[in-house]
Parts: structure tokens; C-alpha cells; sequence
């Protein structure tokens, strides 16, 4: 994979993300958010994400109903029909994949064959462009080890 560098360094330092996570949450609120925002913009300016698409091989997005009633309509089908062909229930009471890996959406080229009806966790992720980084920064810390782009995120935020 092209930046199995980026998610190697992720994994290297596991274990002191949780330091980097403390120090994260002593930032002020505004100045997190502007350089997160900051370091999304550099990251995807090299990253192009249908040469990777590791998040779509590895993981499942959570499956809120409108997106559940949107790609049901794509399909022609009973939000529950959606539901009984492709997912389940997790252990935290959320629809995901019954198969996360890869995506049954994903194309062999890394498109994706739903990608104007996919679910907001997908359209949204790394989700390191929103406002309030500080709520969602153990889940960027795991998104690092699955996306090279929030690998390089988490690498940059060492330095404030």
C-alpha cells in the first residue's frame, strides 16, 4: 500500500498517543480546531484517498436510519430489506456492516459504487475537519492507524 509508511509511524506510537491525547485536550478549543483544520488541508493535499481506501477495506461506518432510508431507496428496497442484506447490530446498539472488509460498496478500482448516497461517517471521515476536535480525539487516535491522512494529522499535532 502506498502509505503503509504513514500507518506504520500510527502504529509506532500507540502508546504515546495517549500522552499526545492528554496534551491535546490542554489546547485551548479554538486553537485545536484551527490547527486540526490546518493539518486536514495539508494531509489531503498529498493524500489521495481512492489509492488507498483502507478506511472502506478495514472498517464499517455506523449506519444512522436516514442513512439506512437513503440507500434502501437507491436499492429499490424496505429499509428493513436494506437492513436484513447488509447489516447488523454491534455491541454498542449500532447498524454497521454484517461484512466490514472490505465494503460490499467499494469497487476494485477503491470508488465507490454508493458514493452519493453513502452514510454520513463515510462522507465525513476522518472527521478531522469538524468543529470541536476535543470531544472526538481518542477516536482520531484510532482513526490514525486506519487512515494515512489522520496519521499524518496526529503526527503534526505532536508539535503544538
Amino acid at each position: 500500500m502506498k502509505y503503509q509508511e504513514d500507518l506504520d509511524i500510527a502504529q509506532e506510537n500507540k502508546a504515546d498517543n495517549k500522552r499526545l491525547g492528554k496534551q491535546m485536550r490542554r489546547t485551548p478549543e479554538r486553537k485545536l480546531d484551527e490547527i486540526f483544520h490546518a493539518e486536514h488541508e495539508k494531509a489531503f493535499q498529498d493524500i489521495d484517498c481512492l489509492e488507498c481506501a483502507n478506511c472502506c477495506k478495514t472498517t464499517s461506518p455506523i449506519f444512522r436510519d436516514v442513512d439506512i432510508k437513503k440507500l434502501a431507496k437507491r436499492f429499490r428496497v424496505k429499509p428493513i430489506q436494506f437492513i436484513d442484506q447488509y447489516l447488523r447490530v454491534d455491541e454498542d446498539e449500532d447498524y454497521v456492516l454484517k461484512l466490514a472488509e472490505p465494503c460490499p460498496f467499494l469497487f476494485d478500482d477503491n470508488s465507490c459504487s454508493v458514493y452519493e448516497d453513502r452514510p454520513r461517517a463515510c462522507s465525513e471521515y476522518p472527521h478531522t475537519d469538524r468543529k470541536k476536535m476535543f470531544q472526538i480525539i481518542p477516536l482520531t487516535l484510532t482513526n490514525a492507524e486506519i487512515c494515512p491522512a489522520a496519521s499524518r494529522i496526529v503526527e503534526a499535532m505532536r508539535n503544538i
